[in-house]
């Protein structure tokens, strides 16, 4: 999508600071973090919402969860604990009709949910 925010960072359009990127999914800080670690994974195929994935979508999604995975064990978080987070629509706050993940860790999280 042309005024997709995500897909401008995937095309480097709109800089962003990088974490982890290959064919698949780039990965970003997000610009306003909830926590000391709040990174968003991002597929570089465009899906709006969670709604809009298929079938044919089932390798990408368990992809993004190992990627989330070794990020996570090579940056020295997942021994205490992280939280993901993928909302859907604009009622669960999301705010880019781009799928993506939020990853928050570096302290003890409490339930406030994060949009």
């Amino acid at each position: 999508m042309e005024d997709c925010i995500f897909c401008k960072i995937i095309k480097r359009e709109i800089p962003s600071e990088i974490v982890y990127e290959d064919e698949k999914v780039i990965v970003f800080n997000d610009v306003n973090p909830a926590a000391p670690i709040h990174i968003l994974v991002v597929p570089k195929k465009h899906i709006a919402t969670l709604l809009e994935v298929s079938e044919e979508d089932d390798t990408l999604i368990s992809y993004i969860y190992q990627v989330i995975n070794k990020i996570a064990k090579e940056r020295g978080f997942a021994e205490n604990g992280f939280r993901v987070i993928a909302n859907c629509g604009k009622d669960s706050g999301q705010e880019v009709m781009h799928i993506h993940f939020h990853v928050l860790g570096g302290k003890k999280l409490g339930a406030k949910i994060v949009g």
